[in-house]
């Protein structure tokens, strides 16, 4: 290692020495920030002022190292080492995350390399394979620097980081200023430098928009190239739809009024009684899901264990669970034209033939899916207690856990595997839309007349 100080081996020795950075938002102030997005230096005590954007001497994973010379480019800066060290604890979807609200999606430190550099800052080893010269980072900043017609290499901090690569003092080099600032004329007023086009960023240019790929989204996928116009044919048929609904208004048959003085008070109620589609669960307690847990599992996507969710319910003061659970689902329609619209499916769940009776002789008809646990004594008391004549009438679900081995008792019976995940809860809101997804489409082809909109 070379003995002469640089960005990273400061950073490294900072750490193992436990004297702790300061983000600052320029180097002439003392002032920290809070977050590396608001920060351009990073303060290394006791005096070391570094440009965040300094190009440090570990080489990126992806770059090549059969070459002897190396550029900017294939070097990480100093705040994709710093932000690396100091999200070394989250895991890798949260430290990508932060990294590109701090400005860092392209050039952080990999999720695969964070580690080696962690390991090293801290002292695990002395030498690494990622590691270049100091010599050779000089000869990449210097011809950074003549590429760009500037004396200042880009993203070279101020006049003390340029003795720590160079190791020369600055009070013997004469002030040069960068390929971006500004030259002045005789007369003090400021004159911007002429702008030379690169004929090989042209080219590169060309290539890249000719392999661009335009996005699409689903209105112009299914609007089309070549826009119909339909104005005729509604104008062929105006004239005949309007007679059709003159010929209706006078047809119609209208009740008299001793048909509705006979009707059945009962029957108008019932009919006014909202249409919404029924689920039926187990009573078992050993279910994986109850009247505790189904709420929150269906509604929520979130699974519970029906044991957790019956404590807590009885320390709100819950003792026994409510015999019928009204579960609301948003649904998305989408329109011809492209617009959404919103609206609110409910359903009801329940665990018992009693609870059914609640909502009326015909609720049978309104029972759209069985939760099953694999045990006949569930269906004593239903309307069909044969499996699989049940399951011919309703949609069977039997739910169990992922590592669990095929139940041989369902074997002939017409249902769907729900399998449900021990550990793993951020794959539970896939398992209930899979289970509405099944749901949706039975009903669809069953009984349409109950799903909403």
């Amino acid at each position: 290692m070379a003995s002469t100080l640089d960005a990273l081996l400061a950073f490294r020795q900072a750490i193992q020495t436990n004297i702790q950075t300061v983000l600052l938002s320029s180097p002439s102030t003392s002032t920290p920030v809070e977050s590396l997005s608001q920060a351009t230096h990073i303060h290394i005590p006791p005096s070391k002022i570094f440009s965040k954007s300094t190009p440090t001497r570990w080489r990126k994973g992806s770059s090549s190292t059969s070459t002897s010379s190396i550029v900017l480019n294939d070097l990480y800066t100093l705040e994709a080492i710093y932000l690396a060290y100091q999200l070394k604890s989250l895991p890798a979807p949260n430290y990508t995350k932060q990294a590109r609200e701090d400005g860092l999606g392209i050039g952080m430190v990999s999720v695969t390399e964070r580690k080696l550099v962690v390991d090293w800052l801290e002292g695990g080893s002395e030498s690494n394979e990622r590691l270049v010269e100091l010599e050779k980072l000089t000869a990449a900043l210097n011809a950074e620097s003549s590429a760009s017609g500037s004396t200042t290499p880009p993203s070279t901090p101020p006049t003390h980081l340029k003795q720590l690569y160079s190791g020369s003092s600055l009070s013997k080099a004469p002030h040069t200023s960068s390929s971006n600032s500004k030259s002045f004329s005789a007369t003090g007023s400021p004159q911007k430098r002429k702008y030379i086009v690169d004929t090989v960023d042209i080219d590169s240019v060309k290539k890249i928009r000719m392999q661009e790929i335009e996005l699409r989204d689903r209105n112009s996928v299914l609007r089309g190239i070549k826009m119909n116009n339909f104005s005729s044919v509604r104008t062929q048929f105006a004239e005949k739809l309007k007679k059709m609904k003159e010929n209706v208004g006078k047809t119609a048959p209208t009740p008299s009024s001793n048909v509705m003085q006979g009707m059945d008070s009962k029957m108008l109620s019932q009919k006014k009684r909202p249409n919404w589609p029924i689920v039926m669960i187990s009573s078992s307690p050993t279910a994986l899901i109850t009247m505790y847990n189904v709420k929150k599992f269906l509604q929520e996507s979130t699974f519970e264990l029906s044991e957790h969710a019956r404590s807590r319910a009885q320390a709100e003061g819950n003792v026994r669970p409510d015999d019928v659970i009204v579960i609301d689902r948003k649904l998305t329609h989408i329109e011809p034209s492209g617009k959404e619209t919103i609206v609110q499916q409910r359903y009801i769940v329940i665990d018992s033939q009693d609870a059914l009776t609640k909502f009326g002789p015909d609720a049978w008809d309104r029972v759209v899916c069985v939760m099953t646990t694999g045990q006949a004594w569930q269906f004593r008391s239903y309307k069909w207690s044969e499996p699989k004549v049940l399951f011919h009438h309703v949609k069977g679900i039997y739910v169990s856990w992922a590592n669990d081995s095929r139940n041989p008792k369902i074997k002939d019976w017409n249902v769907t595997e729900l399998k449900i995940d021990q550990q793993r809860r951020h794959i539970d809101k896939s398992v209930v839309a899979h289970f509405w997804k099944i749901l949706d489409d039975w009903m669809t082809a069953n009984k349409p007349g109950l799903i909403k909109g």
